[in-house]
Protein backbone atom coordinates (compact mmCIF):
# COMPACT_ATOMS: atom_id res chain seq x y z
CA UNK A 1 0.00 0.00 0.00
CA UNK A 2 2.02 3.05 -1.02
CA UNK A 3 0.58 6.79 -1.38
CA UNK A 4 2.99 9.09 -4.38
CA UNK A 5 2.66 12.98 -4.98
CA UNK A 6 2.64 13.96 -8.24
CA UNK A 7 2.13 17.50 -8.65
CA UNK A 8 1.12 20.52 -6.18
CA UNK A 9 4.28 19.92 -4.31
CA UNK A 10 5.38 23.06 -2.49
CA UNK A 11 3.15 24.96 -5.40
CA UNK A 12 -0.72 25.43 -6.38
CA UNK A 13 -1.16 24.20 -9.41
CA UNK A 14 -1.03 20.47 -11.20
CA UNK A 15 -2.74 18.63 -8.42
CA UNK A 16 -1.76 14.76 -8.99
CA UNK A 17 -1.97 11.98 -6.25
CA UNK A 18 -0.99 8.22 -6.22
CA UNK A 19 -2.73 5.74 -4.45
CA UNK A 20 -1.75 1.79 -4.69
CA UNK A 21 -3.28 -0.95 -3.17
CA UNK A 22 -4.65 -4.87 -3.79
CA UNK A 23 -2.63 -4.59 -7.31
CA UNK A 24 -5.28 -1.03 -8.23
CA UNK A 25 -3.58 2.34 -8.93
CA UNK A 26 -6.22 5.05 -8.32
CA UNK A 27 -5.18 8.35 -9.20
CA UNK A 28 -6.45 11.36 -7.11
CA UNK A 29 -6.71 14.11 -9.67
CA UNK A 30 -4.34 14.89 -13.16
CA UNK A 31 -4.86 18.81 -13.36
CA UNK A 32 -2.27 21.02 -15.09
CA UNK A 33 0.40 22.98 -14.10
CA UNK A 34 -0.41 26.67 -14.57
CA UNK A 35 1.52 30.10 -14.50
CA UNK A 36 2.97 30.74 -17.96
CA UNK A 37 5.08 29.18 -20.67
CA UNK A 38 8.02 28.51 -18.25
CA UNK A 39 5.57 25.21 -16.86
CA UNK A 40 5.21 23.81 -20.31
CA UNK A 41 7.86 21.30 -19.67
CA UNK A 42 5.97 20.47 -16.37
CA UNK A 43 3.16 19.49 -18.08
CA UNK A 44 4.54 17.76 -20.94
CA UNK A 45 6.95 15.47 -18.61
CA UNK A 46 6.52 12.35 -17.86
CA UNK A 47 3.68 11.82 -14.95
CA UNK A 48 5.98 9.79 -12.94
CA UNK A 49 3.87 6.81 -13.45
CA UNK A 50 2.48 4.74 -16.10
CA UNK A 51 -0.61 5.92 -17.41
CA UNK A 52 -1.74 2.65 -18.57
CA UNK A 53 -1.78 1.04 -15.31
CA UNK A 54 -3.58 3.31 -14.01
CA UNK A 55 -7.31 1.81 -13.00
CA UNK A 56 -9.31 4.55 -11.78
CA UNK A 57 -9.16 8.55 -11.94
CA UNK A 58 -11.65 10.12 -8.64
CA UNK A 59 -11.87 13.78 -9.51
CA UNK A 60 -12.34 16.02 -6.50
CA UNK A 61 -13.57 18.78 -8.98
CA UNK A 62 -13.57 20.64 -12.73
CA UNK A 63 -10.66 23.66 -12.24
CA UNK A 64 -8.31 23.16 -14.58
CA UNK A 65 -5.09 22.64 -12.42
CA UNK A 66 -7.34 19.43 -10.97
CA UNK A 67 -8.65 18.19 -14.39
CA UNK A 68 -6.32 19.38 -17.09
CA UNK A 69 -4.01 16.70 -17.59
CA UNK A 70 -7.28 14.12 -18.08
CA UNK A 71 -7.20 14.10 -22.13
CA UNK A 72 -2.84 14.00 -21.73
CA UNK A 73 -3.36 10.84 -19.77
CA UNK A 74 -6.01 9.48 -22.02
CA UNK A 75 -3.87 10.28 -24.92
CA UNK A 76 -0.40 8.27 -22.91
CA UNK A 77 -2.51 5.04 -22.68
CA UNK A 78 -5.31 5.49 -19.76
CA UNK A 79 -7.78 3.14 -19.67
CA UNK A 80 -9.52 3.20 -16.89
CA UNK A 81 -12.60 4.82 -15.21
CA UNK A 82 -13.04 8.34 -14.25
CA UNK A 83 -15.25 8.83 -11.11
CA UNK A 84 -16.72 12.16 -9.89
CA UNK A 85 -20.17 13.72 -9.59
CA UNK A 86 -22.54 14.84 -12.36
CA UNK A 87 -22.12 18.43 -11.56
CA UNK A 88 -18.28 17.92 -11.68
CA UNK A 89 -18.42 15.82 -15.26
CA UNK A 90 -20.78 18.50 -16.85
CA UNK A 91 -17.96 21.18 -15.86
CA UNK A 92 -15.11 19.50 -16.97
CA UNK A 93 -16.04 18.54 -20.02
CA UNK A 94 -16.55 22.42 -20.72
CA UNK A 95 -13.27 22.98 -19.22
CA UNK A 96 -11.29 20.25 -21.15
CA UNK A 97 -12.49 21.51 -24.29
CA UNK A 98 -11.95 25.09 -23.61
CA UNK A 99 -8.32 24.17 -22.45
CA UNK A 100 -7.71 21.97 -25.83
CA UNK A 101 -8.83 24.98 -27.74
CA UNK A 102 -6.90 27.40 -26.21
CA UNK A 103 -3.17 25.02 -27.04
CA UNK A 104 -4.34 24.13 -30.21
CA UNK A 105 -4.87 28.21 -31.28
CA UNK A 106 -1.64 29.17 -29.02
CA UNK A 107 0.26 26.46 -30.78
CA UNK A 108 -0.91 27.69 -34.36
CA UNK A 109 0.07 31.10 -33.52
CA UNK A 110 3.39 30.39 -32.13
CA UNK A 111 4.05 28.56 -35.47
CA UNK A 112 3.34 31.63 -37.12
CA UNK A 113 5.68 33.34 -35.39
CA UNK A 114 9.06 31.03 -36.05
CA UNK A 115 7.54 31.08 -39.82
CA UNK A 116 8.13 34.85 -39.93
CA UNK A 117 11.42 34.77 -38.59
CA UNK A 118 12.62 31.83 -40.99
CA UNK A 119 12.72 29.34 -37.81
CA UNK A 120 11.31 25.65 -38.22
CA UNK A 121 7.70 25.38 -36.64
CA UNK A 122 8.12 23.55 -33.33
CA UNK A 123 5.11 24.34 -31.38
CA UNK A 124 2.60 21.74 -30.18
CA UNK A 125 -0.62 21.85 -28.05
CA UNK A 126 -0.34 19.26 -25.20
CA UNK A 127 -3.20 17.83 -26.51
CA UNK A 128 -5.96 18.39 -29.18
CA UNK A 129 -9.77 18.72 -29.13
CA UNK A 130 -9.51 15.54 -30.37
CA UNK A 131 -7.95 14.18 -27.59
CA UNK A 132 -9.90 16.34 -25.20
CA UNK A 133 -13.48 14.79 -26.63
CA UNK A 134 -12.08 11.15 -26.43
CA UNK A 135 -11.67 11.86 -22.93
CA UNK A 136 -15.33 12.63 -22.17
CA UNK A 137 -15.75 8.56 -23.05
CA UNK A 138 -13.39 7.38 -19.73
CA UNK A 139 -15.97 9.23 -17.25
CA UNK A 140 -17.97 6.26 -15.80
CA UNK A 141 -20.03 5.86 -12.81
CA UNK A 142 -21.39 9.16 -11.45
CA UNK A 143 -20.51 10.01 -7.40
CA UNK A 144 -23.57 10.93 -5.14
CA UNK A 145 -22.30 12.73 -2.00
CA UNK A 146 -21.89 10.65 1.33
CA UNK A 147 -22.52 7.17 -0.83
CA UNK A 148 -20.01 4.69 -1.05
CA UNK A 149 -18.57 3.44 -4.34
CA UNK A 150 -16.78 0.16 -4.30
CA UNK A 151 -13.62 0.27 -6.53
CA UNK A 152 -12.50 -3.09 -5.53
CA UNK A 153 -12.48 -6.00 -3.00
CA UNK A 154 -11.38 -3.86 0.06
CA UNK A 155 -11.44 -0.44 -1.58
CA UNK A 156 -14.47 1.91 -1.03
CA UNK A 157 -14.33 5.66 -2.14
CA UNK A 158 -17.08 8.28 -0.77
CA UNK A 159 -17.52 11.93 -2.00
CA UNK A 160 -18.20 14.61 0.51
CA UNK A 161 -19.22 18.11 -0.55
CA UNK A 162 -15.86 20.36 -0.51
CA UNK A 163 -17.97 23.34 -0.39
CA UNK A 164 -15.52 25.06 -2.98
CA UNK A 165 -17.34 25.14 -6.06
CA UNK A 166 -20.20 23.31 -8.06
CA UNK A 167 -19.70 19.63 -7.54
CA UNK A 168 -16.88 19.90 -5.49
CA UNK A 169 -15.49 16.95 -3.59
CA UNK A 170 -13.30 15.81 -0.97
CA UNK A 171 -12.59 11.95 -1.30
CA UNK A 172 -12.38 9.52 1.59
CA UNK A 173 -10.93 6.17 0.38
CA UNK A 174 -11.29 3.30 2.69
CA UNK A 175 -7.94 0.55 1.98
CA UNK A 176 -7.84 -2.93 3.00
CA UNK A 177 -4.87 -5.18 2.49
CA UNK A 178 -3.55 -8.32 3.23
CA UNK A 179 -0.03 -8.63 4.14
CA UNK A 180 1.38 -11.79 1.52
CA UNK A 181 3.31 -13.24 3.82
CA UNK A 182 2.07 -12.65 7.35
CA UNK A 183 -1.41 -12.70 6.42
CA UNK A 184 -2.25 -9.75 8.37
CA UNK A 185 -4.85 -7.34 7.45
CA UNK A 186 -3.88 -3.44 7.07
CA UNK A 187 -7.03 -0.88 7.22
CA UNK A 188 -6.20 2.62 6.80
CA UNK A 189 -8.58 5.29 5.90
CA UNK A 190 -7.19 8.23 3.68
CA UNK A 191 -8.74 11.82 2.90
CA UNK A 192 -7.91 13.67 -0.05
CA UNK A 193 -9.43 17.48 0.95
CA UNK A 194 -9.43 18.53 -2.87
CA UNK A 195 -10.08 22.06 -2.66
CA UNK A 196 -12.14 23.15 0.74
CA UNK A 197 -14.64 26.07 0.30
CA UNK A 198 -14.87 29.14 2.11
CA UNK A 199 -17.89 29.17 4.29
CA UNK A 200 -21.29 31.26 3.78
CA UNK A 201 -20.55 31.27 -0.18
CA UNK A 202 -23.60 31.60 -2.55
CA UNK A 203 -24.84 29.20 -4.73
CA UNK A 204 -23.35 26.17 -3.35
CA UNK A 205 -23.53 24.64 0.47
CA UNK A 206 -20.85 25.07 2.56
CA UNK A 207 -18.19 21.85 3.29
CA UNK A 208 -18.94 18.65 4.63
CA UNK A 209 -16.03 17.07 6.58
CA UNK A 210 -15.60 13.47 5.82
CA UNK A 211 -15.28 11.38 9.05
CA UNK A 212 -12.09 10.37 10.78
CA UNK A 213 -9.38 8.65 9.16
CA UNK A 214 -5.28 8.20 9.35
CA UNK A 215 -4.23 10.29 6.74
CA UNK A 216 -5.44 13.81 5.48
CA UNK A 217 -3.60 14.83 1.80
CA UNK A 218 -4.76 18.60 2.21
CA UNK A 219 -4.72 21.66 0.22
CA UNK A 220 -3.45 25.09 1.84
CA UNK A 221 -3.73 27.70 -0.31
CA UNK A 222 -4.59 30.06 1.99
CA UNK A 223 -3.02 28.76 5.07
CA UNK A 224 -0.86 31.50 6.45
CA UNK A 225 -3.84 34.26 6.41
CA UNK A 226 -7.61 35.10 7.27
CA UNK A 227 -9.87 36.69 4.62
CA UNK A 228 -11.11 39.85 5.06
CA UNK A 229 -15.48 39.74 5.81
CA UNK A 230 -17.46 38.76 2.91
CA UNK A 231 -19.29 41.81 3.71
CA UNK A 232 -16.65 44.49 3.44
CA UNK A 233 -15.85 42.74 0.33
CA UNK A 234 -18.56 43.38 -0.99
CA UNK A 235 -18.80 46.94 -0.51
CA UNK A 236 -15.27 47.52 -1.80
CA UNK A 237 -16.43 46.15 -4.84
CA UNK A 238 -19.05 48.58 -5.45
CA UNK A 239 -17.05 51.51 -3.80
CA UNK A 240 -14.50 50.27 -6.78
CA UNK A 241 -17.47 50.53 -9.38
CA UNK A 242 -18.52 53.70 -7.97
CA UNK A 243 -14.93 55.42 -7.95
CA UNK A 244 -14.24 54.23 -11.45
CA UNK A 245 -17.27 55.34 -12.91
CA UNK A 246 -17.32 58.83 -11.73
CA UNK A 247 -13.82 59.04 -12.92
CA UNK A 248 -15.08 58.22 -16.46
CA UNK A 249 -13.93 54.82 -16.56
CA UNK A 250 -14.78 50.76 -16.81
CA UNK A 251 -13.86 48.09 -14.21
CA UNK A 252 -12.06 45.39 -15.33
CA UNK A 253 -12.54 42.22 -13.26
CA UNK A 254 -10.22 38.63 -14.25
CA UNK A 255 -12.97 36.03 -14.12
CA UNK A 256 -12.82 32.35 -13.03
CA UNK A 257 -15.42 30.91 -15.00
CA UNK A 258 -16.75 28.27 -12.31
CA UNK A 259 -18.37 30.00 -9.43
CA UNK A 260 -16.36 32.99 -8.98
CA UNK A 261 -18.04 34.46 -12.48
CA UNK A 262 -21.95 33.34 -11.13
CA UNK A 263 -21.61 34.99 -7.61
CA UNK A 264 -20.20 38.09 -8.35
CA UNK A 265 -23.18 38.48 -10.77
CA UNK A 266 -24.95 37.58 -7.83
CA UNK A 267 -23.58 40.66 -5.73
CA UNK A 268 -23.83 42.97 -8.78
CA UNK A 269 -27.38 42.41 -8.87
CA UNK A 270 -27.98 42.55 -5.38
CA UNK A 271 -26.10 46.07 -5.51
CA UNK A 272 -28.21 47.41 -8.55
CA UNK A 273 -31.63 45.96 -6.65
CA UNK A 274 -30.23 48.01 -2.87
CA UNK A 275 -29.25 50.86 -4.69
CA UNK A 276 -25.74 50.55 -4.23
CA UNK A 277 -24.66 50.89 -7.87
CA UNK A 278 -26.11 53.20 -10.79
CA UNK A 279 -28.82 51.76 -13.01
CA UNK A 280 -27.18 52.58 -16.11
CA UNK A 281 -24.60 50.41 -15.58
CA UNK A 282 -23.55 47.76 -18.34
CA UNK A 283 -22.65 44.38 -17.29
CA UNK A 284 -20.35 42.10 -19.67
CA UNK A 285 -19.86 38.88 -19.44
CA UNK A 286 -16.78 38.29 -21.60
CA UNK A 287 -16.12 34.56 -21.44
CA UNK A 288 -17.78 31.79 -23.27
CA UNK A 289 -16.84 29.33 -20.95
CA UNK A 290 -18.23 31.25 -17.69
CA UNK A 291 -21.70 31.95 -20.05
CA UNK A 292 -21.89 27.85 -20.68
CA UNK A 293 -20.82 26.92 -17.20
CA UNK A 294 -23.49 29.50 -16.05
CA UNK A 295 -25.71 27.41 -17.52
CA UNK A 296 -24.75 24.14 -16.22
CA UNK A 297 -25.40 25.98 -12.80
CA UNK A 298 -29.25 25.69 -13.65
CA UNK A 299 -28.86 22.09 -14.35
CA UNK A 300 -27.60 21.42 -11.07
CA UNK A 301 -29.83 22.30 -8.67
CA UNK A 302 -28.85 19.40 -6.13
CA UNK A 303 -25.56 21.02 -5.47
CA UNK A 304 -27.21 24.40 -4.50
CA UNK A 305 -27.73 25.37 -0.91
CA UNK A 306 -31.24 26.58 0.51
CA UNK A 307 -30.95 30.11 -0.35
CA UNK A 308 -30.44 29.38 -4.29
CA UNK A 309 -32.89 26.62 -4.33
CA UNK A 310 -35.48 29.03 -3.08
CA UNK A 311 -34.69 31.97 -4.99
CA UNK A 312 -35.27 29.21 -8.22
CA UNK A 313 -38.30 27.67 -7.20
CA UNK A 314 -39.71 31.18 -7.24
CA UNK A 315 -38.53 32.14 -10.56
CA UNK A 316 -36.21 34.74 -9.42
CA UNK A 317 -33.43 33.30 -11.20
CA UNK A 318 -30.48 35.22 -9.27
CA UNK A 319 -27.97 35.33 -12.53
CA UNK A 320 -30.41 37.67 -14.29
CA UNK A 321 -28.34 41.13 -13.92
CA UNK A 322 -30.10 44.06 -15.68
CA UNK A 323 -28.03 45.23 -18.35
CA UNK A 324 -26.26 42.22 -19.02
CA UNK A 325 -24.79 41.23 -22.16
CA UNK A 326 -23.16 37.66 -22.80
CA UNK A 327 -20.21 38.12 -25.45
CA UNK A 328 -19.22 34.12 -26.92
CA UNK A 329 -18.29 35.88 -30.41
CA UNK A 330 -14.29 37.59 -30.43
CA UNK A 331 -15.50 40.19 -32.81
CA UNK A 332 -18.19 41.37 -29.48
CA UNK A 333 -15.57 41.13 -27.29
CA UNK A 334 -13.66 43.22 -29.27
CA UNK A 335 -16.31 46.16 -29.71
CA UNK A 336 -16.63 46.28 -25.42
CA UNK A 337 -13.14 48.09 -25.84
CA UNK A 338 -14.98 50.97 -27.28
CA UNK A 339 -17.13 51.76 -24.71
CA UNK A 340 -14.79 54.32 -22.81
CA UNK A 341 -16.77 54.34 -19.31
CA UNK A 342 -19.76 53.14 -17.57
CA UNK A 343 -18.98 49.19 -17.70
CA UNK A 344 -18.27 46.41 -15.45
CA UNK A 345 -16.37 44.05 -18.05
CA UNK A 346 -15.90 40.18 -16.09
CA UNK A 347 -13.44 38.24 -18.69
CA UNK A 348 -11.29 35.04 -18.00
CA UNK A 349 -8.90 34.28 -17.28
CA UNK A 350 -8.65 34.65 -13.32
CA UNK A 351 -4.98 34.79 -13.45
CA UNK A 352 -4.94 36.33 -16.90
CA UNK A 353 -2.62 33.60 -18.32
CA UNK A 354 -4.46 33.56 -21.47
CA UNK A 355 -8.29 34.36 -22.61
CA UNK A 356 -9.90 37.63 -23.65
CA UNK A 357 -9.38 39.76 -20.31
CA UNK A 358 -5.46 40.28 -21.48
CA UNK A 359 -6.94 42.12 -24.17
CA UNK A 360 -9.09 44.26 -21.82
CA UNK A 361 -6.18 44.65 -19.67
CA UNK A 362 -4.44 46.24 -22.93
CA UNK A 363 -6.94 48.89 -23.09
CA UNK A 364 -7.20 49.56 -19.49
CA UNK A 365 -4.24 48.93 -17.62
CA UNK A 366 -2.61 52.45 -18.45
CA UNK A 367 -5.80 54.02 -18.13
CA UNK A 368 -5.79 56.29 -14.68
CA UNK A 369 -9.86 56.30 -14.84
CA UNK A 370 -10.19 52.91 -14.90
CA UNK A 371 -9.83 49.93 -12.25
CA UNK A 372 -8.68 46.26 -12.51
CA UNK A 373 -10.38 44.34 -9.26
CA UNK A 374 -8.94 40.68 -8.64
CA UNK A 375 -11.26 38.44 -6.89
CA UNK A 376 -9.78 35.23 -6.05
CA UNK A 377 -6.10 33.77 -6.11
CA UNK A 378 -3.34 34.67 -8.41
CA UNK A 379 -0.36 31.97 -8.41
CA UNK A 380 3.05 33.20 -8.76
CA UNK A 381 4.86 33.69 -12.01
CA UNK A 382 1.53 34.89 -13.32
CA UNK A 383 0.53 38.17 -15.16
CA UNK A 384 -2.40 38.91 -12.45
CA UNK A 385 0.80 38.32 -9.73
CA UNK A 386 2.82 40.98 -11.09
CA UNK A 387 0.10 43.23 -11.38
CA UNK A 388 -0.96 42.97 -7.60
CA UNK A 389 2.75 42.83 -5.97
CA UNK A 390 2.92 46.63 -8.01
CA UNK A 391 4.31 46.09 -11.10
CA UNK A 392 5.23 49.43 -12.89
CA UNK A 393 4.82 48.19 -16.72
CA UNK A 394 3.80 44.84 -18.15
CA UNK A 395 4.19 42.83 -21.14
CA UNK A 396 0.91 42.35 -23.18
CA UNK A 397 0.62 40.82 -26.73
CA UNK A 398 3.92 41.98 -27.67
CA UNK A 399 3.77 45.29 -25.82
CA UNK A 400 5.39 47.28 -22.54
CA UNK A 401 1.66 48.58 -21.34
CA UNK A 402 2.00 51.43 -18.19
CA UNK A 403 0.11 50.43 -15.30
CA UNK A 404 -1.72 53.23 -13.92
CA UNK A 405 -5.28 51.79 -13.07
CA UNK A 406 -6.51 51.77 -9.61
CA UNK A 407 -5.43 48.25 -7.85
CA UNK A 408 -7.86 45.95 -6.24
CA UNK A 409 -7.47 42.77 -4.36
CA UNK A 410 -10.69 41.32 -2.56
CA UNK A 411 -9.87 38.20 -0.93
CA UNK A 412 -12.81 37.90 0.58
CA UNK A 413 -14.30 36.06 -2.39
CA UNK A 414 -12.11 33.73 -2.64
CA UNK A 415 -13.66 30.47 -3.10
CA UNK A 416 -10.77 28.59 -0.93
CA UNK A 417 -11.11 28.71 3.17
CA UNK A 418 -8.17 30.38 4.83
CA UNK A 419 -6.69 29.47 7.85
CA UNK A 420 -8.91 28.97 10.41
CA UNK A 421 -11.37 27.17 7.93
CA UNK A 422 -8.98 25.00 7.47
CA UNK A 423 -7.71 24.56 10.99
CA UNK A 424 -11.87 23.71 11.58
CA UNK A 425 -12.25 21.39 8.33
CA UNK A 426 -8.92 19.57 9.86
CA UNK A 427 -9.36 19.20 13.33
CA UNK A 428 -12.70 17.36 12.47
CA UNK A 429 -10.94 14.70 10.43
CA UNK A 430 -8.35 14.19 13.19
CA UNK A 431 -5.23 12.07 11.05
CA UNK A 432 -2.49 10.61 12.57
CA UNK A 433 -0.67 12.27 9.78
CA UNK A 434 -1.02 15.14 7.72
CA UNK A 435 0.25 15.63 3.85
CA UNK A 436 0.07 19.81 3.01
CA UNK A 437 -0.45 20.49 -0.97
CA UNK A 438 -1.56 22.70 -3.22
CA UNK A 439 0.33 25.83 -1.32
CA UNK A 440 3.46 27.78 -1.99
CA UNK A 441 6.17 26.19 0.19
CA UNK A 442 6.17 29.21 2.66
CA UNK A 443 2.18 29.03 2.93
CA UNK A 444 2.56 25.72 3.65
CA UNK A 445 5.79 25.84 6.47
CA UNK A 446 3.06 28.79 8.31
CA UNK A 447 0.35 26.77 8.10
CA UNK A 448 2.17 22.94 9.25
CA UNK A 449 2.78 25.60 12.64
CA UNK A 450 -0.82 25.44 13.98
CA UNK A 451 -1.74 22.00 12.76
CA UNK A 452 -1.36 20.07 16.13
CA UNK A 453 -1.57 16.35 17.21
CA UNK A 454 -0.62 15.37 13.95
CA UNK A 455 2.67 14.82 11.89
CA UNK A 456 3.14 17.32 9.36
CA UNK A 457 4.67 15.85 6.28
CA UNK A 458 5.55 18.62 2.78
CA UNK A 459 6.22 16.25 -0.04
CA UNK A 460 8.06 16.86 -2.87
CA UNK A 461 7.37 15.69 -6.09
CA UNK A 462 8.04 11.99 -6.69
CA UNK A 463 7.91 11.47 -3.11
CA UNK A 464 6.49 8.26 -2.40
CA UNK A 465 5.01 6.99 1.05
CA UNK A 466 4.57 3.41 2.17
CA UNK A 467 2.08 2.89 4.13
CA UNK A 468 1.99 -0.58 5.23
Amino acid sequence: MQLSFHGANRNVTGSCHLIECQGKKILIDCGLFQGGRELAEENQADFGFDAREIDFVLLTHAHLDHCGRLPLLVKRGFRGEIITTAATKDLARLVLLDSAHIQESEAKFQNKRQARRGETATSQALYSLYDASHCLDFFGREAKYQQAIQLATGITATFYDAGHILGSSSIFLKLEEKNQQTDALTVKHIVFSGDIGSDGRKFIRDAVAPPQADIVVMESTYGDRLHRSLEDSVSELYQAIRSSFAQGGNVIIPTFALERAQEILWYLKEGLEQGQLPKSMHVFLDSPMAISATEIFRQHPECFDVETQTLFSQHKDPLQVPNLHFTRDAIDSMAINRIHSGAVIMAGSGMCTGGRVRHHLKHHLWRKDSSIVFVGFAANTTLARKIIDGAKHVYLMGEEISVKAKIYTINGFSAHADRDELLAWHAKIRPSETFLVHGEAEVMQTFAQHLKDTTVHLPQQGDVITLS
